[in-house]
C-alpha cells in the first residue's frame, strides 16, 4: 500500500481536531474526503502532506515513516487553500519559480500545464489581476505539473466555472490512469461520487464512513 496511516490524532492546545484516523490508500486511484468545514479535512491533508506532523499516529508512504525518515512525502503536489503565489509575477512566471527548484520540468511543459488547465491565454497577465477562478486553475496547475505519485487537492472546484469544473475532473481522470493517488476534499458527497474511487466521511476529526463509489 502506497499511503498508510495509523491511529492519526492531532492536538491544537486543548482542542483535538483529528482523532483516532486509521487509513490506508493505493495509486492508481482517487479519494474523496467529504464533510463540513470544520470537520477536519484541511488539517488530515496537511498532515499526509508533512506541513503538520500528528501529535500521536504516525504517516507511513511506501513503508517509510513521514516526519522520521523524511520530511515530506518524496512526490507530492500540493494545492490547499491559498497559494503563495507573488501578485506581480505572471501565471507563467510563478509557476517558472516554482519549477526551478526542483529542476524537473522545462519551460514548454509548464505551458503545456498551464494549456491543461486553460490558462493559456493568460499566462502572461499578472496574478493580482487573475479572478478567484483563474487563480484556483493557477493551484491546480502547480500541483499537477511535476506528475507527482501524490496529488493532493483541497476543495478545488472552489470558484470554478462549470466548463471548468468538467476540465479539473477530466485532469484528475488523466492523473489517476497515469498512475498518481489522489486526494480531493470536498462538501457535498454528490461531486465526490462523479471522481472517486473510495469516499471518506468526516466529522468532528474523525472518519465516520468509507464508502466504495
Amino acid at each position: 500500500m502506497y499511503l498508510e496511516l495509523t491511529d492519526i490524532s492531532k492536538k491544537i492546545g486543548a482542542d483535538e481536531v483529528l482523532s483516532g484516523i486509521t487509513l490506508s490508500m493505493e495509486k492508481g486511484k482517487v479519494y474523496g474526503l467529504q464533510g463540513k468545514n470544520g470537520c477536519g479535512k484541511s488539517m488530515l491533508m496537511r498532515v499526509i502532506c508533512g506541513l503538520v506532523l500528528p501529535t500521536v499516529g504516525e504517516v507511513k508512504i511506501e513503508g517509510k515513516i513521514l516526519g522520521k525518515e523524511f520530511s515530506f512525502p518524496p512526490s507530492v503536489g500540493v494545492f490547499i487553500e491559498k497559494p503563495g503565489f507573488l501578485d506581480s509575477y505572471s501565471g507563467l512566471q510563478n509557476l517558472m519559480m516554482l519549477a526551478s527548484i526542483k529542476g524537473q520540468i522545462s519551460g514548454a511543459e509548464v505551458k503545456d500545464v498551464l494549456k491543461r488547465v486553460g490558462l493559456q491565454d493568460v499566462m502572461y497577465k499578472k496574478y493580482r489581476k487573475y479572478s478567484l477562478g483563474m487563480k484556483q486553475k493557477l493551484g491546480i496547475a502547480a500541483a499537477i505539473m511535476e506528475k507527482p505519485e501524490l496529488i493532493i487537492l483541497d476543495e478545488p472546484s472552489n470558484a470554478l466555472d462549470e466548463k471548468s469544473e468538467e476540465i479539473l475532473w477530466q485532469i484528475v481522470g488523466e492523473e489517476k490512469e497515469r498512475g498518481a493517488l489522489i486526494l480531493i476534499s470536498c462538501h457535498t458527497t454528490e461531486t465526490l461520487e462523479k471522481v472517486s474511487d473510495e469516499i471518506f466521511r468526516m466529522d468532528m476529526g474523525q472518519i465516520k464512513e468509507h464508502m466504495t463509489v
